[in-house]
């Protein structure tokens, strides 16, 4: 569809759909779920194991093709853990896998189709040892993980470091710069004049936040009938 034509009553009673389903069926998988969070199409969001926490604001955002998954494993040795910080976001397609521990920091960013891993998940030469060799992943603050990267055990990056799209990170990137490449290097520093704007500079109000998208939303759809909207669904024209 080239244009969303269900009537503002439609677009709110799905919105409350997704919360409700969110409290429901996700919340109680979580050791921890901050306030004002917003899972969007959350049965496409997937929770395996324990030990996994959210902070505030977080936003997760799924597709019918692309769900996104954590899981922590237990194991003889240990169990994982995944704490996601405060203003996080999640982009369709993440997987977070944790056999020991995945921090992630406040304000980060996670693009569409990112992988973190803490573990190798088969040990080099025995196969049949699942967990293999583990080492925590940290994600300081405001970090940007590009589409397709992917994070490997052991790593830390540094505050407010973006990762270049189709990255793999194998060692440590420090605070404050770009990163690409498989295995990702620097490639340059970010620019120390400028200032950051991070998500909790928008989300940080969340009940202003919400009444301006409720209003946007009105505008969006108030014009939108459900005649119109039905034959959409049924037949749907060139300039739908």
């Amino acid at each position: 569809m080239r244009k969303d034509h269900r009537p503002y009553p439609v677009k709110r009673l799905h919105q409350h759909l997704e919360r409700t389903w969110s409290e429901w069926f996700i919340a109680p998988h979580l050791d921890a779920l901050g306030p004002d969070f917003q899972f969007m199409k959350p049965w496409n969001f997937k929770i395996h194991g324990r030990n996994i926490s959210l902070g505030r604001c977080v936003h997760v955002i799924t597709a019918s093709d692309r769900n996104v998954s954590l899981t922590t494993w237990a194991h003889p040795d240990g169990e994982g853990h995944i704490d996601i910080g405060d203003y996080a976001l999640l982009c369709p397609g993440v997987r977070i896998d944790s056999a020991t521990r995945v921090s992630i920091g406040a304000n980060t960013m996670l693009a569409a189709g990112v992988y973190l891993t803490d573990a190798d998940w088969h040990d080099i030469y025995d196969r049949t040892k699942v967990i293999g060799q583990t080492a925590a992943v940290v994600l300081e603050d405001n970090v940007w993980i590009g589409d397709g990267a992917t994070v490997c055990k052991g790593v830390h990056i540094g505050q407010n470091s973006v990762i270049g799209t189709g990255a793999v990170v194998t060692s440590d990137i420090p605070a404050n710069v770009i990163a690409a490449g498989n295995p990702a290097r620097v490639i340059r520093a970010l620019d120390p004049q400028r200032d950051l704007v991070r998500r909790a500079d928008l989300l940080a109000d969340a009940a202003k936040l919400n009444r301006d998208i409720d209003r946007l939303n009105r505008y969006l759809h108030g014009s939108n009938t459900w005649l119109n909207w039905l034959r959409t669904l049924i037949k749907p024209g060139t300039k739908d």
